[in-house]
């Protein structure tokens, strides 16, 4: 791929292309950078130790968060 294409198009070098022919040519496109996956391949994969917070809780820390921002400390 000359330079001058992949820098307008802003495709590093090494970039991977999915290769499509139509009926001028082909068709390059960037490849995705990972898979395609479903929710249910994923969910529950971050673990955590902490215990699970109130929606309440979590609002009262991005408040507070707020205030102290808006006290400049």
């Amino acid at each position: 791929m000359p330079k001058v294409v992949r820098r307008r198009r802003n495709w590093p070098a090494g970039r991977k292309l999915v290769v499509e022919e139509v009926a001028d040519g082909l068709l390059l496109r960037r490849a995705p950078l990972f898979e395609r996956t479903q929710i249910s391949d994923v969910f529950g994969m971050l673990k955590t130790v902490e215990p699970a917070r109130a929606v309440e809780e979590i609002d009262a820390a991005v408040v507070e968060k707020g205030r102290r921002q808006d006290a400049g400390n």
